[in-house]
This record gives C-alpha cells, structure tokens and sequence, in this order.
C-alpha cells in the first residue's frame, strides 16, 4: 500500500475522502452522501482503478438523480423521446461533477473528459461555463455575519 502512494497511486480508501466531498457538494446532504459513496463502493470491486470508481459514482449519482423520474414524476428538463443528447440534467451535473473533479481532486483534463465520456475541447468550455455558473451562485449567498444580522440567527 505504501508503495502504491509512493508511486502516486490512489488505492479506494484513498478516494473515499474526495468521493464523500464530491457526493456532499453534488447532493447537499450528509445523507445523500453517504448514501451515495455507499452505493458507488457497493459497484466496485478491487479491480476497479480509480478512473472507473469516478465514473461508477458520475452513474449512480445520475441514477439516483433520476429516481423521481421512476416514481411518476415528469421532468420538463428531460428531452422528449427519441431526441439526441442527454437531459438538461444530467448537462448541468456533469457540469458541476467536471469542475469539482477538477478542483477538489485536482484530475487532468484528460482524465475528467474520460470520467464524464465527452471530448477534453467540449470539456474545457464546460469547466469554463462551470466555474463562472459557480462564482455567481457563491455571490448570492450572504456571508455567514450577515444572515444572522438580519435573522437573528442562521437557523431562524
């Protein structure tokens, strides 16, 4: 094992911790995370190298993301049947998987486009669209200081 690091060779423990931040960020919940990074290691065996444990975790979060999909529920950003590409969904979340797998685990281009299965040129745009979508999303947020200003505290 400590061969393996030496060589700079992640092995699944390795990943788990940059899978957990990644299913956080991706779901917003401990649970979902959890959940999430539970089902990905269920998917894989020992064999498994690192890039298809990305890749298992990009299908079971689309998987699970589609799960409304299957109790009746109609997606209006899902594409009519019978029509290219992938839904304005799963664009939005590869989106935002490209430039987390990029930033928090620090992957190549090249490896992220193989993770996410779309060319490094269409790649590179996405993680620019990516970066500047979530740079405006953080500047909506208030601070920390200024939500519990004017509520009276961050829970109320």
């Amino acid at each position: 094992m400590e061969q393996l690091m030496a060589m700079g060779i992640k092995t699944h423990v390795d990943v788990m911790d940059e899978l957990y931040t990644l299913a956080y960020w991706m779901t917003g919940s401990e649970m979902s995370a959890d959940e999430l990074v539970r089902f990905t290691y269920l998917r894989a065996d020992h064999n498994t190298s690192t890039t298809e444990l990305f890749k298992i975790f990009r299908t079971c979060y689309l998987n699970r993301s589609g799960a409304d999909i299957a109790f009746g529920f109609i997606d209006p950003l899902r594409q009519r049947k019978g029509s290219p590409g992938r839904s304005l969904r799963h664009r939005f979340a590869d989106m935002k998987l490209s430039v987390l797998l990029s930033e928090i685990c620090g992957l190549k281009h090249q490896v992220i486009s193989e993770i996410i299965g779309m060319p490094v040129e269409t790649l590179n745009s996405r993680l620019s669209w990516g970066r500047t979508l979530l740079v405006k999303a953080l500047l909506l947020v208030p601070p920390v200081e200024r939500r519990v200003q004017l509520t009276g505290g961050i829970l109320s």
